[in-house]
């Protein structure tokens, strides 16, 4: 009988194991596709904050260059159109850097999946362990 209670404690301990290790592979797994994942939106996020800022150079340039076109002329069409495309482009330069500085965050390269996982399966061994 004790030969049976060692080999199934044996058995189970093995099983244990095996399910420990494969769980932590899964984890594992998880926690690079997410880590993957925000890192994408990261580059994103960056590559908007590079755009906003060659739109805020054409911007300046432009608002600079309507500016003294203006001051030049007082009252010239062409100054004035110039005026409303940087102020356009003032305007989208604003809204991608925005956009980019969200995309950035902490919060959204906190890996949230695995996270909750981890806190699943802490749950669940220690309910098995009580």
């Amino acid at each position: 009988m004790q030969g049976n209670g060692n080999q199934t404690i044996q058995g189970l301990v093995g099983e244990a194991l095996r399910e420990s290790t494969d769980l932590a592979q899964k984890e594992f797994t998880l926690f690079k596709t997410e880590i993957s994942q925000n890192m994408r939106t990261l580059f994103l996020g960056l590559a908007m904050v590079v755009a906003a800022a060659v739109f805020a150079i054409a911007a300046v340039m432009l608002l600079t260059e309507s500016l003294v076109e203006w001051l030049a002329t007082v009252v010239d069409s062409e100054a004035l159109a110039a005026l409303i495309v940087g102020g356009i482009l003032a305007v989208i330069a604003i809204g991608l850097g925005l956009w980019g500085k969200n995309a950035m965050t902490a919060s959204s390269l906190t890996p949230q999946r695995t996270m909750r996982s981890l806190k699943r399966d802490a749950e669940v061994l220690s309910e098995r362990g009580a």
